[in-house]
C-alpha cells in the first residue's frame, strides 16, 4: 500500500487564521426562560444551535449576525443581556 503523503498548511496560512482570532468580539448572555414544548421545529432548532437545554439555563456567546439570527427567530422564549 503506497503511503499518502499529507499537505502541510503554509505559514503565511496560519498566521492569517491566528489574526482573525485575535480580534474583540463582544458577548452577549442568553438565557432561556420559557418552554420549547408545542414550538415549531425551526424555533427548537434555534435554541438548540445556541446552547440552550433548560428553561433557565444561560450561555454566553460571540456577539455575531448568525447569532443574532436564531434570537430573532426564537426571542419570544428567551432573554438577551450584553456582556461587558
Amino acid at each position: 500500500m503506497a503511503k499518502k503523503k499529507k499537505k502541510s498548511v503554509s505559514k503565511k496560512k496560519k498566521e492569517s487564521v491566528s489574526k482573525k482570532k485575535k480580534e474583540s468580539v463582544s458577548k452577549i448572555k442568553i438565557t432561556l426562560v420559557k418552554s420549547v414544548n408545542r414550538r415549531t421545529k425551526q424555533h427548537r432548532s434555534c435554541v438548540s444551535g445556541l446552547g440552550l437545554r433548560r428553561i433557565g439555563h444561560s450561555v454566553i456567546v460571540d456577539d455575531t449576525p448568525e447569532i443574532r439570527g436564531m434570537i430573532d427567530k426564537a426571542y419570544y422564549l428567551l432573554a438577551v443581556e450584553e456582556e461587558a
